[in-house]
C-alpha cells in the first residue's frame, strides 16, 4: 500500500556511487577478492554489502545511485585544478564499477549519470525534488560538500571509522561539530579549503575561525565585502585571497536544478531479476553474497508490486520447464510405528525422487533421514525409528528402482552405504546436470538450483506443520512433520521438479550424452574409489616429518645468519624490513600494506639477486610448506589405514576432476623432495603392487588433432622425441644438434600457446627479453600455422557462441569474451584458447575410467581404481593379475576417440606410488 505524505511518508535512498566504491575498495584487500579469471571484486562485494545494509536498516521506497562519467565537468572548465591531486587510479579498481552497475540493474536499482556535471549534482537535484514532496531523503556520501542538503528532511550518511560505519548527519549534527547551520557549510569550506577537491583556503583560517567570522558578519558575502574590518595576519591572508574564496564557493555549489530525464517518483525498486543475479554472482564468485541479495528483493516494494508485476521475475520459472507454482495435492507420510511402506513403495510410478539428511563423506557416511518423492506422494523415515521389516522394504527399493533422481548421488550412495544400504544407480542427478549447463556456477546447493530453475526461494523459516513450497494440507498423521522432515520432504520432490526442467536443457545444450554416458557412470566409479581409499605407510610419513622439521629449522637458522638476526620469516610486514631496508633489494610490487613477498615474486627476486637470504628463505618455505602437506596426509589416514580423498565433478569449469579432505592431486612431482611423499602410497594388504597409467602429452595430442597441423602430426608420428622434433623444425637445426635450451623453449612455447601465453608471459617463463620472445612466437606460428589458425578460430568462435566445446560437446561459457574491461576480456580469450583442450583431455581420461572400472568388474578380477591424478590413474593389483590390468587398462585408456595422432599409454608397476612412477 502506497503511503500519503499525511501518512508515514515515502523514503528515498541516494547514493554517491563512486564514493561509496572507493570505500569499500580501500576497506576490503583486493588480494583476497579475485575471481579465478583475475578480476578484483572487493569494492563490488563491499559495495553490495553496504547497500544491503542500508536497504535493511531504512528500508526505502525508492533508491538511486548516481554515478560520476569522468573526472571533466563544468568546475574543471572553470578550474583545471579541480581535483587534480587525486592519484590514477589504482589498477585493481579498474572494471568493478561497471559490475556494481550491473548488480544494481540486476536489483531492479536506478543508476544515473549526467555529462559534465558530478554525481554530487545529481544528488542534490533528487534530494531537493523529493524534500519538497514531503518524503524523507537519506543521501549517501563521502563528499562533505553534500552536507548544504542537510535539512528537516534530508539527512546525509556520512562515513565513519570502520567500512559499515555511517554517521546520521542532521541539522543538529552539523550546528554540534561546525558551530553553524548546514546552508553555511559550504562557505566554511570556501574559507577553510578542501583538499580532496583540490581547493586551497585561506592560509591559517581552520574551521574554528572560519565559523566564528560567519557568525560574526551574518555569512560569507557580508565577511567579503567588509574583510578590510577583519585584523591581524589572517585578516590579511583573507584580503589576500578573495578571489580564491569566491571561486571555492562556486565549485562546492551543488546544482540542484539538472534534467535527469527521470522524475523522482521513476526512482521505485523494480523486481529482482533472480536469474540476472544467479547469473551475475557466478562470474563474481559470490555465494553467500547472493542469498541475502536475493532475500532483499522485496525491500522497498509496496505490496500491490511485491505481489504483482514484482513476482513475475522473482518468483517464476527462469529456465526449463519446472512448474513454480507449488503443488496442491501432494501428500506426506511420516514413517512412524506399523507403516506400511511396502504399500507405499509397491504405488510407485516413474522417477523417484531421493533425499538425504547425514554424513555423505566417504567411509564414514550414515543415512539419518530419508525422504521419497513420487507424483503426489512424499515419504520421510527417520531411519533410526525404522522397525526391520521397513528398513528391508526401504532397503529393497533402493536397490532396484531405476528411477532414482538425486541430488549429489556420491554422497547420497556413501550415506546409504553407512546404513547398510546400496542404491541402484541413479536415473538423473540435479547436480551433475547443473554443473554440465553451468559449469562456471559457484556452487550447486539444492536452494540455489530450486532458486534458479524452480523461480522459487525455499524457506527454512518456515512453519513445520505443512508442505509449505509443495502445498497441500496438513498430512492426517498423529504428529505433524518437524521442519526437517518438511524440508527433506521438499528437497526429495524439488528433485522430480528439477530432473524435468534440467533434462530440457541438457537436450538443448546437446549434452544429455555427456550426462547418461559419462558423469552418471563415472559417479558409480568415484564412489568405489572413495570408499575403497589408498594404504599408506606411516613409517615413511613419520621420517619425512621428522627430516622435514629438521630442515624447517636449519632453513630458519641459515636465514637469520645471513642478515645477523632473528626476525618472523613468516610476518611480511618483517620481510619487507630486511629485504628493502636492510639488505636494499629491489622493490617488488606494490600492495595495500607496502610490497609484496608472495613466492612468485621472491622467487624472481633471488633469480636477479642471489641473495642468500633470500634462497635460505624461500628453502624455508618450501619445507614449511611439504611438513604441512605431509601433516595433513598423516591426519587424514582412516581407521583402517587407508586416506579416502573426495573426488568433485562438480568443482572446474573445464571438466577435471578435483579431489579434496585431503587433496592427492597436488602431491609434487616435480622435485626430488616432492616425489618422495609418493612413497608413502603403497598398495593395501592383499594386494601386491601399485599400477601407475598416463598419457603421455595427451594435451598436445589433442592440440594436434583438432589444429589438423600437417607439421605437428608429423613430428608426433616422426616416433622421435616430440619436443626435439618441434624444436628442429622451428630453428632449422637437425634433430640430433637440438641443443637443451632449444628444447625446453619450444615445449614452453607449444604448451604456454595453448594457454594463451603472451610474449611478456612466454619471456617471464623462459627469462628472456620480451622480444626474443615475441620472435620465437612468431617462428613457431610460421612453422604451424595450422596451430596459429585453430587457436584464433576458437577465439573468434566463442565470441559470436558465447562459449568453448570439447570433443565429447562439454561446454563451458565465457561470457567476459564480450567484456568492456580488457582484463577480464584476456583472461576469458584465455580461457577460451584452454577450455578445449583441457577439456576434452578430462572427458577422455573420464570415459577411460569408466571403461577400465567396468573390464576389471567384468573380468571377474580383484585388481581396483583407487586414484585418478590428472592424466594419471592409479590401481591397486591383487596377486597374479598384473598381466591382465596392464592389458585392461591400456586398451582401456587408449580407446576413449579417434585422433589423427594415437593416444599413447606410459605404464609402470611398484610397491608404492613413486615405485610405480615412469
Amino acid at each position: 500500500m502506497e503511503h500519503t505524505d499525511t501518512d508515514h511518508p515515502d523514503t528515498l535512498l541516494i547514493i554517491d556511487g563512486h564514493s561509496m566504491a572507493f570505500r569499500a575498495f580501500y576497506a576490503l584487500p583486493a588480494d583476497t577478492f579475485t575471481t579465478t579469471t583475475g578480476q578484483h571484486t572487493n569494492a563490488v562485494y563491499g559495495f553490495v554489502t553496504m547497500l544491503l545494509k542500508l536497504l535493511e536498516m531504512e528500508r526505502p521506497t525508492r533508491v538511486a545511485v548516481a554515478f560520476d562519467v569522468s573526472r571533466h565537468s563544468f568546475r574543471t572548465e572553470e578550474y583545471p585544478e579541480y581535483k587534480g591531486t587525486r592519484g590514477e587510479t589504482p589498477p585493481e579498481f579498474i572494471g568493478q564499477v561497471e559490475l556494481i552497475g550491473e548488480v544494481l540493474d540486476a536489483m531492479g536499482i536506478r543508476r544515473l549519470t549526467r555529462d559534465g556535471y558530478e554525481a554530487d549534482d545529481i544528488l542534490a537535484t533528487l534530494a531537493t525534488e523529493a524534500a519538497a514532496r514531503g518524503w524523507d531523503v537519506l543521501v549517501a556520501s563521502g563528499d562533505r560538500d553534500s552536507f548544504q542538503l542537510i535539512s528537516d528532511r534530508v539527512t546525509v550518511l556520512y562515513p565513519g571509522q570502520g567500512p559499515g560505519d555511517l554517521r546520521e548527519m542532521t541539522p543538529e549534527a552539523v550546528q554540534e561539530k561546525y558551530g553553524l547551520p548546514p546552508a553555511q557549510y559550504p562557505e566554511l569550506a570556501a574559507l577553510v579549503g578542501e583538499t580532496s577537491d583540490n581547493l586551497p583556503g585561506v592560509p591559517g583560517v581552520g574551521p574554528k575561525t572560519a565559523a566564528q567570522w560567519l557568525a560574526k558578519f551574518g555569512g560569507l558575502e557580508n565577511l567579503l565585502a567588509r574583510a578590510d574590518e577583519v585584523g591581524g595576519k589572517r585578516g590579511q591572508a583573507l584580503r589576500d585571497n578573495l578571489e580564491e574564496v569566491r571561486r571555492n564557493r562556486r565549485l562546492n555549489h551543488l546544482l540542484t536544478d539538472l534534467d535527469l530525464g527521470v522524475d523522482v517518483e521513476d526512482l521505485r525498486r523494480g523486481p529482482t531479476d533472480r536469474r540476472a543475479v544467479e547469473d551475475l554472482f557466478d562470474v563474481l564468485e559470490f555465494t553467500g553474497l547472493r542469498r541475502r541479495v536475493l532475500s532483499a528483493a522485496d525491500i522497498g516494494l509496496v505490496a500491490e508490486e511485491a505481489a504483482g508485476n514484482g513476482s513475475s521475475d522473482a518468483a517464476g520459472p527462469q529456465e526449463g520447464d519446472g512448474d513454480a507454482e507449488a503443488r496442491e495435492d501432494l501428500s506426506l507420510t511420516v514413517v512412524g510405528p506399523g507403516t506400511d511402506v511396502s504399500e507405499w513403495t509397491a504405488r510407485v510410478v516413474g522417477p523417484a525422487g531421493l533425499w538425504i539428511d547425514g554424513s555423505r563423506r566417504p567411509g564414514s557416511g550414515d543415512a539419518e533421514r530419508l525422504a521419497l518423492a513420487d507424483g503426489t506422494r512424499v515419504l520421510v523415515a527417520e531411519t533410526s525409528d525404522l522397525e526391520p521389516g521397513q528398513e528391508a522394504v526401504v532397503g529393497e527399493f533402493l536397490a532396484d528402482c531405476p528411477g532414482l533422481v538425486v541430488h549429489d548421488g556420491k554422497g547420497t550412495w556413501h550415506a546409504l552405504r553407512g546404513r547398510g544400504w546400496t542404491m541402484h544407480a541413479p536415473a538423473f542427478d540435479v547436480e551433475l546436470a547443473a554443473y554440465l549447463i553451468r559449469p562456471e556456477q559457484r556452487g550447486y546447493a539444492m536452494e540455489t538450483l530450486v532458486q534458479r530453475y524452480l523461480g522459487r526461494a525455499p524457506d527454512p523459516a518456515a512453519a513445520s506443520d505443512a508442505l509449505f513450497e509443495l502445498g497441500g494440507p496438513a498430512p492426517d498423521e498423529p504428529e505433524a512433520p518437524t521442519s526437517a522432515q518438511t524440508a527433506a520432504a521438499r528437497a526429495a520432490w524439488a528433485c522430480v521438479e528439477l530432473s524435468t526442467a534440467l533434462a530440457a536443457l541438457l537436450e538443448e545444450h546437446e549434452e544429455s550424452h555427456l550426462m547418461g554416458e559419462v558423469e552418471l557412470p563415472l559417479q558409480g566409479v568415484l564412489a568405489r574409489m572413495e570408499d575403497t581409499g589408498i594404504a599408506m605407510d606411516p613409517g615413511v610419513l613419520d621420517t619425512l616429518r621428522g627430516e622435514l622439521s629438521s630442515g624447517v629449522e636449519r632453513a630458519a637458522s641459515e636465514a637469520y645468519k645471513a642478515i645477523g638476526r632473528q626476525v618472523n620469516l613468516s610476518s611480511p610486514k618483517q620481510l619487507q624490513e630486511v629485504l628493502f631496508d636492510q639488505l636494499k633489494l629491489p622493490y617488488t610490487k606494490k600492495t595495500k600494506t607496502g610490497y609484496t613477498t608472495n613466492a612468485e615474486a621472491l622467487q624472481e627476486l633471488w633469480v636477479r639477486t642471489q641473495e642468500p637470504f633470500l634462497e635460505h628463505l624461500l628453502t624455508h618455505r618450501d619445507r614449511i610448506k611439504l611438513l604441512q602437506m605431509v601433516e595433513s596426509l598423516q591426519a587424514a589416514i582412516s581407521p583402517d589405514g587407508r586416506i579416502h580423498t573426495t573426488f568433485s565433478q562438480v568443482v572446474a569449469a573445464t571438466g577435471r576432476l578435483a579431489s579434496s579432505d585431503p587433496n592427492l592431486q597436488n602431491i609434487p612431482a616435480r622435485t626430488a623432495d616432492g616425489r618422495r611423499i609418493r612413497h608413502a602410497f603403497v598398495a593395501g594388504r592383499g594386494f601386491e603392487s601399485l599400477l601407475s597409467a598416463d598419457y603421455s602429452q595427451i594435451e598436445m595430442r589433442i592440440m594436434a588433432h583438432l589444429s589438423r597441423d600437417a607439421g605437428l602430426i608429423e613430428a608426433f608420428n616422426s616416433g622421435e622425441d616430440l619436443h626435439r622434433t618441434m624444436a628442429s623444425m622451428v630453428f632449422g637445426t637437425p634433430v640430433e644438434e637440438v641443443s637443451p635450451d632449444q628444447r625446453t623453449r619450444i615445449k614452453a612455447t607449444s604448451y604456454g600457446l595453448a594457454y594463451g601465453l603472451s610474449s611478456y608471459g612466454l619471456s617471464q617463463q623462459l627469462g628472456i627479453p620480451v622480444p626474443e620472445a615475441a620472435e620465437l612466437r612468431e617462428r613457431y606460428f610460421e612453422r604451424f600455422g595450422g596451430v596459429r589458425d585453430y587457436l584464433a578460430g576458437l577465439v573468434a568462435q566463442a565470441r559470436r557462441d558465447g562459449y568453448t566445446q570439447t570433443m565429447f560437446h562439454r561446454r563451458r561459457y565465457l561470457p567476459d569474451l564480450s567484456s568492456e574491461n580488457r582484463q577480464r576480456r584476456e583472461m576469458a580469450e584465455r580461457a577460451a584458447l584452454n577450455a578445449p583442450i583441457q577439456g576434452s583431455a578430462a572427458d577422455i581420461i573420464k570415459i577411460a575410467m569408466v571403461r577400465v572400472d567396468a573390464a576389471l568388474r567384468e573380468a571377474g578380477l580383484s585388481s581396483r581404481l583407487l586414484l585418478q591424478i590428472h592424466d594419471e590413474l592409479i590401481v591397486e593389483v591383487a596377486p597374479g593379475e598384473v598381466g591382465d590390468v596392464t592389458r585392461i587398462v591400456s586398451e582401456g585408456m587408449a580407446s576413449p576417440v579417434h585422433m589423427d595422432v594415437p593416444l599413447e599409454v606410459a605404464i609402470g608397476v611398484g610397491r608404492s606410488w613413486m615405485e610405480a612412477a615412469h
